[in-house]
């Protein structure tokens, strides 16, 4: 038996409740790349909470990051630098993590006709709790993403972080958000 579920087919096991496998032959390519491109945006998340800073630089190997909270907006980090500079700025904690939860929500994609380069824009919230911080929002702000498909896999060719509220941040950063004028080279020491 199938059933349709959300525009997919769902395969359902004779005389079973459970699902066999799901078929996504009713995709198109434009609600794939949406998919692959949120995929994206959650390993971003999933990267820095877990501390796999080595990962998050591979995501921007292609690619740029920046904040309006750094120096020059305009410039940003690529590849190894994101790298270095989250494991510079970021406080590892006991168990191996941030001790965080990167959540971004308001997902909007907008893939281009050619389907070759998307933009995004989301919001995010960041909850953190240590033995010293109870559970609670330290920081929220928005997302502006640009990318482009590269050998078949899309990639960030930018992400623009905008910081609009700030909480306590005592035991996610080691620099004082809040002051903005970021540099790199107050956090990293030159290679």
């Amino acid at each position: 038996m199938s059933l349709p579920v959300f525009g997919f087919t769902v395969l359902t096991l004779p005389g079973r409740n459970q699902l066999a496998w799901v078929s996504f032959a009713s995709v198109t390519s434009g609600e794939q790349a949406v998919r692959s491109i949120k995929a994206l945006m959650y390993t971003y998340a999933e990267c820095v909470d877990l501390a796999r800073f080595e990962e998050l630089g591979e995501l921007f190997s292609h690619g740029v990051l920046t904040s309006t909270s750094s120096a020059d907006p305009d410039d940003g980090m690529s590849g190894d630098d994101v790298a270095a500079f989250y494991a510079a700025t970021n406080k590892v904690h006991g168990d191996g993590t941030l001790r965080t939860r990167h959540v971004a929500s308001n997902v909007i994609v907008d893939v281009a006709e050619d389907g070759q380069t998307a933009s995004a824009r989301s919001y995010f919230a960041v909850h953190q709790g240590t033995d010293t911080l109870a559970l609670q929002p330290i920081v929220a702000g928005r997302y502006e993403d640009d990318f482009a498909m590269m050998g078949g896999q899309w990639r960030f060719a930018r992400r623009l972080v905008i910081v609009d509220q700030i909480g306590d941040m005592s035991e996610h950063l080691t620099f004082d958000l809040s002051k903005d004028n970021v540099r790199y080279t107050d956090h990293v020491e030159s290679r």
